[in-house]
């Protein structure tokens, strides 16, 4: 029987398509997606582009329908999100917590892919990181703990203790998690953007401050927001260069400059180490997520840190994913944007 999948060609080409039902075999499962959110980083052209044709999404909560042979602790009908990589979890870069450093981690996926009306979740995925979801929890906020997972892995990396200050620098989706992941954590948490839109949504999931950067510079504006300091940690969500050079000279003494976005791989960081040098300022990228990191975004979904209600602002059908697709990248109104497939 064939399934509906959203392929992607480009960044403006993306097609529904039929492809087969894929059969689940020994240890695996077969997922009936209910939701999958559309990432930050889907809708940047250059970095799906380049794996492109694909069946896109990694954002997937759904039910299992069918599984196959020797499967342990899952069964047809339980609701649960699956993170699309799984770590073998002895290797030494397991063992170091170095999780996306992991050759099994690189190599697993979702077949097709989360945008698909089922897609096939492998022994090694199924064991090591899928999680059912609560009652209380739906879909909808299932398909939130991959990307909230992902700052709870680059809030860990920044290394801040309660009370610290935190500035975060773009305030799109991933950005409002940092807010409310790092104010559940204890943290004076300041905001920055240019879009009114996200600079008024963070202050209202409590931001204790926030940075307008079409009125100065990221460290004129942190010095202001902050009683005369820089911040400790600055967690850059653009990929620019211009925005990394930015949030390193918004860190204070001490302070770690968190690389939350890839750049483009020709783009070069120019960096001047002797202020760095005795600033001791650190730089530090965080690429996606461990099962460690999902774990605890689940029970931040679950203890009501983390709602759908706060930070899911589009919703559409899998019949309009162009539409979802163009929606998603509307920053003067759109935080999470969202697929639902019944």
């Amino acid at each position: 029987m064939p399934v509906r999948v959203a392929r992607l060609y480009s960044a403006t080409d993306i097609r529904i398509e039929d492809a087969p039902i894929p059969e689940p075999g020994a240890g695996q499962a077969l997922v009936k997606t209910r939701v999958c959110g559309i990432c930050t980083g889907d809708i940047m052209g250059w970095y799906l582009e380049r794996k492109a044709p694909l069946v896109f999404g990694h954002e997937p909560a759904g039910d299992i329908v069918a599984v196959g042979d020797g499967v342990e602790g899952f069964s047809v009908g339980d609701r649960v999100f699956v993170h699309h990589h799984a770590p073998c979890g002895s290797c030494r870069q397991c063992r170091r917590g170095a999780h996306v450093h992991c050759a099994t981690w690189r190599s697993t996926n979702l077949l097709p892919g989360g945008m698909s009306e089922y897609f096939l979740v492998a022994d090694q995925n199924l064991r090591v990181d899928t999680h059912l979801l609560p009652s209380g929890v739906s879909y909808a906020a299932g398909s939130l703990v991959e990307p909230a997972a992902c700052v709870v892995k680059s809030l860990r990396r920044a290394g801040l203790h309660a009370g610290d200050t935190l500035l975060v620098v773009g305030l799109g989706i991933m950005g409002q998690l940092h807010v409310l992941l790092g104010k559940a954590a204890g943290l004076r948490v300041v905001g920055a953007d240019l879009v009114d839109f996200r600079l008024a949504k963070a202050l209202g999931l409590g931001a204790d401050a926030v940075i307008d950067v079409r009125r100065g510079t990221l460290a004129e504006g942190i010095v202001a927001a902050n009683h005369g300091d820089k911040a400790d940690a600055v967690i850059v969500g653009p990929g620019s260069i211009e925005a990394m050079e930015a949030g390193i000279a918004a860190c204070g003494p001490g302070g770690t400059a968190v690389l939350f976005t890839a750049s483009q791989p020709a783009d070069v960081l120019p960096l001047r180490p002797y202020g760095l040098y005795f600033d001791e300022i650190s730089i530090v990228p965080s690429y996606s997520c461990g099962p460690e990191d999902t774990r605890e975004a689940l029970s931040a979904i679950v203890r009501g840190i983390v709602t759908e209600e706060d930070l899911i602002t589009h919703r559409f059908g899998l019949e309009h994913i162009t539409d979802a697709f163009q929606a998603a990248a509307r920053v003067d109104e759109a935080l999470k944007t969202i697929v639902e497939f019944d």
